[in-house]
């Protein structure tokens, strides 16, 4: 008598699960990135205002990167969960093949 899994595997609970775990890594790098803004802003806001790239100051230089990094880490949460979802629909798609 073979006990089988409690719950049905599906595309959506294994992949689901990649999905949470890539997120929340993704969520931290970039929380710990606005930390650094709003810790900057609070005990030194006085270097807000030194001026770093293309005479742009380090408040706006830093709110820009903000943003595109967060896009960037949209796009490569997006690649990484598509290719999982792809390599699963394959694996599936054998394994049906093989029955």
């Amino acid at each position: 008598m073979d006990h089988g899994p409690a719950v049905k595997v599906t595309e959506d609970s294994v992949v689901s699960e990649y999905k949470t775990r890539v997120g929340l890594r993704f969520f931290a790098i970039y929380g710990i990135i606005f930390v650094g803004f709003v810790g900057i802003n609070t005990f030194f806001p006085k270097l807000m205002m030194v001026r770093v790239v293309f005479g742009l100051n380090l408040a706006v230089t830093y709110g820009f990167f903000l943003i595109l990094t967060a896009i960037v880490m949209g796009l490569i949460y997006n690649a990484l969960c598509t290719k999982k979802e792809l390599e699963f629909e394959n694996a599936s798609t054998e394994a049906e093949a093989h029955s």
